[in-house]
């Protein structure tokens, strides 16, 4: 069966149209779902006293968690506690 140069070039279009999909999943679609994997990690194993920082730049320290907010404590002022969203965390360091 001979290809007319028509159905050749059409062919010639599909493979290069698998092949930008492809490398477009894995220059955009895949890290981006890794790091959305790291993220969710780190989020749930926060604990309360962990030093977090957000996405703000702010340094806290958690004082209480729940399924979608946290409390966090800013400074050395004990009074100045506030309630935030855990996806506005960019950062937890362990307490030691």
């Amino acid at each position: 069966m001979v290809l007319t140069s028509t159905a050749s070039s059409s062919f010639t279009l599909v493979i290069w149209i698998v092949v930008m999909i492809a490398f477009m999943y894995f220059v955009v679609m895949r890290p981006q779902r890794k790091e959305q994997k790291r993220v969710a990690a780190m989020l749930s194993a926060m604990e309360v006293g962990d030093v977090v920082v957000t996405t703000s730049g702010f340094y806290g320290v958690l004082i209480d968690i729940t399924d979608e907010d946290v409390i966090v404590e800013f400074g050395s002022n004990r009074n100045c506690r506030i309630p935030m969203k855990k996806s506005a965390i960019a950062e937890v360091e362990k307490q030691d």
